[in-house]
């Protein structure tokens, strides 16, 4: 497995209004690409999410501007 690419998303959390960083990375492996999501919160509540992606979708995470991250959240 290889990384190609990763970024941080700035956040403010709703309820405390605290600033926050989600992480994105994206691998590919011999099957395609995986899209590996962190929420950025503390270990013992995290949200970590591992999406396989298409070469489309793939390419629309790479050129996504930083502003516009996160699509893949929902």
């Amino acid at each position: 497995m290889q990384m190609i690419a990763s970024r941080i998303i700035p956040f403010l959390e709703v309820q405390s209004l605290a600033p926050g960083n989600a992480l994105e990375a994206l691998f590919r492996d011999e099957k395609g690409f995986i899209l590996y999501l962190s929420d950025g919160g503390p270990s013992s509540i995290r949200q970590e999410r591992l999406i396989r992606l298409g070469v489309r979708e793939a390419l629309v995470w790479l050129h996504e501007a930083p502003q516009d991250g996160a699509s893949f959240w929902d």
